[in-house]
């Protein structure tokens, strides 16, 4: 049995898939964009400065985007090497090997579907709150599954009606996802830049002293604050920079991946940074941070200063940013399967490709009846930390795969390569293990029976299906 044999890096390049190649440079940094910023900026930032790090948040942003940059690094040499590989999935098969590959490829399946189910339920609730603020509520149970421990209903019918909305939209083609994406990042981007504008006028200094507070030590013997709060709210704020990785599995619809993926994925990561740096440090300048550890920071902020027409506005960009994510999210998904089953790991017939559109069919119908159950009728609350788990897994993988490729196909043309390597995959390695480490046990005791099944299916079916076993 050999668990490591390669995909020959050639024939990734080479391979026509059918899928339509149609997007730019640009595209690829609107859906990276579209991926990052979710609700996350709206509440991460205000809870991380009421409970960790004070108004030196801004430092843990840039702490958790240097973390994220030594990953995007690796991701933009690695699809400017490689580029048709379906995302750190097709990384790990080039560089090291079948097994690793599905072990990433299994991980991955699981990161975006609970993040699109996960992420669909939490668009149903703003959209519920939005229309409970002007007297149209949405029954109760109507907004929540049987299964849901809280107040059982019998759908969560709004999630269920995004995502079939979102089916037809991706089935449709890539092109057109890109452009409907397109619309909603800009009013995304536009409510933050309102923010930014109703702000700036009211800072005031003192609330920036101290800038690192002091630590302070709780009863139980925890502390917070200080130094090591910055990098404790780091911990925290780096999942605000998840899904620039999604950016990768447009490879095959990319019109010149080699070229444009490294611009999509560093792109998308310098543009966010940049305003979640802006966004916390203004949010930090207008009110005390100990104000901030409310679900909604930002509308608070603003309703603390008396901009209450902004507040109304924030959860317009919370909505944008919900639906920019999932649907990235789920055109990432079903790119990430279709490039499983194109080789063979999971049952060939459902990577086929509709004429028309360009776009894998079945797998967007198949994973939208699934994601369709999942958000409107399971609890997922349990298993959301599991995004967070697979995500970091897979940029170990990325980081090593960048290593292992130097050594092994050092004749690969890179346009794009790491800087200071390989201090920065190694770096990237070690910082996402410890932010693994640093995850509660119940999330390990989730990620082990997902992979335990993950093993099974790949002992039983995959090794025999797989196309290197059919070439051997």
């Amino acid at each position: 049995m050999d668990l490591l044999r390669t995909k020959p890096v050639e024939r990734t390049l080479d391979a026509d898939t059918g899928l339509k190649r149609e997007l730019t440079a640009f595209d690829l940094v609107m859906l990276g964009i579209g991926a990052i910023i979710g609700a996350g900026i709206f509440v991460l930032t205000g809870i991380s400065a009421a409970t960790h790090a004070g108004p030196a948040v801004v430092l843990s942003f840039v702490v958790a985007g240097i973390a994220c940059a030594c990953a995007a690094l690796s991701y933009a040499e690695l699809a400017s090497s490689v580029g048709g590989c379906g995302s750190a999935y097709g990384y790990g098969y080039a560089g090291l090997g079948e097994f690793a590959g599905w072990v990433i490829g299994w991980m991955l399946l699981a990161e975006y579907a609970i993040a699109v189910a996960a992420v669909a339920v939490g668009w149903s609730g703003y959209l519920a709150n939005g229309l409970q603020t002007i007297g149209m509520p949405i029954p109760a149970h109507l907004l929540h599954g049987p299964l849901d421990p809280q107040s059982p209903g019998l759908i969560n019918l709004p999630a269920a009606l995004l995502l079939a909305f979102l089916a037809v939209l991706i089935a449709s083609g890539a092109k057109v996802s890109a452009r409907v994406n397109m619309i909603i990042v800009f009013v995304k981007l536009a409510t933050i830049l309102l923010f930014i504008a109703v702000a700036l006028p009211h800072v005031d200094a003192a609330n920036w002293t101290p800038f690192i507070p002091p630590v302070e030590t709780a009863e139980d013997g925890s502390t917070r604050f200080g130094v090591m709060g910055i990098f404790a709210g780091a911990a925290i704020v780096f999942f605000a920079y998840i899904g620039f990785d999604a950016v990768s599995t447009s490879a095959e619809e990319t019109r010149h991946p080699q070229r444009d993926l490294p611009i999509g994925i560093i792109g998308s990561l310098l543009v966010c940074t940049v305003l979640y740096i802006a966004v916390s440090g203004l949010l930090t300048g207008i009110v005390n941070y100990r104000e901030l550890n409310v679900p909604s920071p930002v509308a608070h902020a603003l309703l603390r200063i008396g901009e209450n027409w902004a507040a109304g506005l924030i959860s317009i960009g919370a909505i944008a940013g919900l639906t920019t994510v999932c649907l990235v999210m789920y055109f990432a998904l079903t790119r990430l399967l279709f490039a499983i089953c194109r080789d063979g790991l999971l049952p060939r017939s459902l990577a086929t490709i509709h004429p028309r559109t360009g776009t894998p069919t079945r797998i967007v119908v198949l994973v939208g009846i699934i994601m369709i159950g999942m958000s409107g009728f399971v609890p997922l609350d349990k298993l959301a930390h599991l995004v967070n788990i697979s995500t970091l897994a897979a940029f170990v993988v990325v980081c090593a795969g960048v290593i292992a490729l130097r050594r092994t196909r050092a004749d690969l043309p890179r346009p794009f390569k790491v800087p200071l390597y390989p201090f920065v995959p190694l770096l990237g390695i070690v910082v996402c293990i410890w932010l693994m480490l640093n995850l509660p046990w119940v999330t390990w005791l989730a990620f082990a029976l997902w992979m335990a099944l993950g093993l099974a299916i790949y002992f039983l079916y995959s090794y025999s299906h797989s196309e290197l076993a059919r070439k051997t």
